[in-house]
């Protein structure tokens, strides 16, 4: 029987046996005497092989890197001098008494210590990646993250229930991967992108407060942020409003954060509308680490000479809106061009520039290429908005006030980290009073800009038929560090309100009947008002560990191309299941044919 695990051992077992099995993380002999450091999940122990135990050493000397050993020894201070400070098990080795291999091992691909892989190396042999101390750190933190939320909504009355896994599809949303019926012909399940009907189902069943750490799947466009699929943390809560939810899941995060990080986030959070947010930052999940804001410049652009300003301002939707970087004017024409192409990712067709050299010279004292094609008074405006110092560059955005949004939304937070501005630590806030509704011009129709299930705000139902493009929602999203780790909303309770919101998405009766009839018909029997939210459980892990992809907290994650590199999943399936299924595939055409 182990007694102990690999990395645990210090200097309170100091003279005693113990037992301990692990994986050889490096062997070596120096002069007659063979040490081997030996890992399991806790980390690692030095043990010493001596000659004069014939047997062990015998052993010692066939082994290789990531051999699995059961060792027998005794407990041992490191000789003086040889101590390591960085392990637990660092000022302590074990003297072998005993040596066994319980399995041998061909040469890994990689060292278990290298941090210089490639991902694609990694995802092939994802069970020996996963071996290595830094994946196994964020996997432990993520089990560490998932019961500290268990733990905070079993003692606040949440009850853990499960939902489908199979249901039916709704392309309401994003798309679905469908899974086809052997036993009703023609017909499909889907994998849920969220139990979101399934949740309200259970407030009208009269549970209350129920919760999930779910698995949910949508087969979208892949980012090192999205996965086909993900787990969330999916919580409802009955009899309660939009303030009182937003402050429990605000308790939630704090204790998330205290009991996994030592880390205290801000009581309360602060609180920022979705058109102020959109105003100031141009993203409705701003990092508030970066100091800069943007500055509105369309009221004063409509008549100026440069066209580009004038179109944006004078057209419908434009937008002219303007991004101070204090301490830019030192930027150089090659990292202008960088952020120009940077933004062309967003659409922007450009990126104009003023660099404030002297303001005391006036126009002279400013540096642009556009400085003539504007008046004087846009110049003032410019200057005293944006409160524009010596040595500063300003941008500027004039398009769409989407493609204004995003291109400076994204530049403001990339220039932040880049230029130094951002400050440390964690930063989150509420983004609240989200329109009920976007525009989808492509489709002319409007959609749902969280769910159609999302209650309109106090005061905004009649704009549901009259003016759907006006009306709020009560929905929150819980923002941190420029990313959205959690989002929900209080819901539609009465199915009067249900149905005018499904007319305003051009969802005429029988469609909303086909779709949805199992959700009108429940609420028609006592639904209690609702409401929830949805943690995105990986992104959280990932914040906190650190790391840059969420494949790197999910322990066999699929590729950006929704791949599984280990099990080259997808793949192909045969003729036979295929016929029980009911499903012809079509041969894609080669060209000419």
């Amino acid at each position: 029987m182990r007694t102990n695990y690999c990395g645990l051992i210090d200097t309170q077992y100091l003279d005693q046996e113990v037992i301990l099995y692990g994986w050889v993380h490096r062997r070596r002999d120096h002069g007659g005497v063979i040490f081997v450091d030996l890992r399991d999940r806790e980390g690692l122990v030095q043990v010493v092989c001596d000659p004069d135990n014939a047997a062990a050493f015998r052993i010692a000397e066939t082994i290789r890197n990531e051999f699995v050993l059961k060792v027998s020894g005794k407990v041992r201070r490191r000789p003086e001098g040889t101590a390591n400070p960085g392990l637990v098990s660092g000022a302590v080795e074990i003297l072998v008494h005993a040596l066994d291999i319980l399995n041998a091992s061909l040469t890994p691909p990689f060292l278990m210590d290298d941090e210089n892989l490639s991902e694609a190396v990694r995802l092939e042999h994802r069970y020996l990646d996963l071996r290595r101390p830094r994946m196994q750190a964020n996997l432990r933190l993520r089990h560490r993250a998932a019961m500290a939320v268990r733990l905070f909504l079993d003692e606040h009355g949440f009850i853990d229930v499960e939902t489908p896994m199979l249901t039916r599809s709704t392309p309401e949303g994003a798309r679905d991967y469908l899974v086809p019926s052997r036993v009703n012909a023609g017909h499909f399940f889907a994998l849920p992108q969220s139990p979101q009907l399934f949740k309200q189902l259970l407030m009208v069943a009269g549970f209350d407060r129920y919760y999930q750490i779910t698995r949910c799947f949508r087969d979208e466009d892949l980012r090192a942020d999205r996965q086909p699929e993900f787990t969330q943390v999916d919580i409802e809560t009955s009899f309660m409003d939009e303030g009182e939810i937003m402050a429990l899941m605000e308790d939630l995060a704090r204790n998330l954060f205290r009991r996994v990080m030592g880390v205290e986030l801000p009581d309360p959070f602060p609180r920022l509308t979705y058109a102020d947010a959109m105003l100031r930052y141009g993203s409705d999940k701003p990092d508030l680490r970066v100091p800069l804001v943007l500055t509105e410049l369309t009221d004063v652009m409509g008549e100026v000479e440069f066209k580009v300003f004038r179109e944006a301002a004078q057209g419908p939707g434009g937008r002219v809106a303007a991004l101070r970087v204090p301490g830019g004017g030192g930027l150089t024409r090659k990292e202008i061009d960088d952020y120009t192409a940077f933004v062309a990712i967003y659409g922007a067709r450009g990126l104009a520039y003023v660099k404030v050299n002297a303001l005391a010279q006036g126009v002279e004292g400013l540096q642009s290429p556009i400085l003539k094609f504007l008046p004087p008074a846009a110049i003032e405006a410019i200057l005293a908005r944006t409160g524009a110092e010596d040595g500063d560059i300003i941008f500027f955005g004039a398009d769409k006030a989407r493609v204004v949004n995003e291109a400076l939304g994204a530049l403001r937070t990339r220039i932040g980290h880049d230029r130094g501005l951002a400050r440390d630590g964690w930063r989150p806030l509420w983004v609240v009073d989200f329109p009920m509704f976007e525009h989808d011009d492509e489709a002319c129709r409007w959609k749902a800009l969280h769910h159609p299930f999302t209650s309109p705000a106090d005061g905004h139902e009649d704009l549901l038929e009259t003016d759907p493009g006006s009306a709020l929602s009560k929905a929150y999203d819980m923002v941190l560090n420029g990313s959205e780790i959690g989002g929900g909303s209080v819901r539609i309770h009465r199915r009067d309100v249900q149905s005018k919101v499904f007319r305003a998405l051009d969802i005429g009766a029988d469609e909303a009947r086909e779709k949805f009839g199992f959700l009108l018909e429940a609420l028609q029997y006592g639904a209690p008002p609702h409401g929830g939210i949805a943690f995105g459980l990986d992104r959280i892990v990932t914040m906190m560990a650190g790391e840059e992809s969420i494949r790197d907290v999910i322990a066999f994650p699929k590729t950006q191309r929704a791949q599984c590199l280990l099990t080259q999943a997808p793949g192909a399936v045969d003729e036979r299941q295929l016929r029980e299924l009911h499903i012809r595939l079509r041969r894609a055409e080669t060209p000419g044919g």
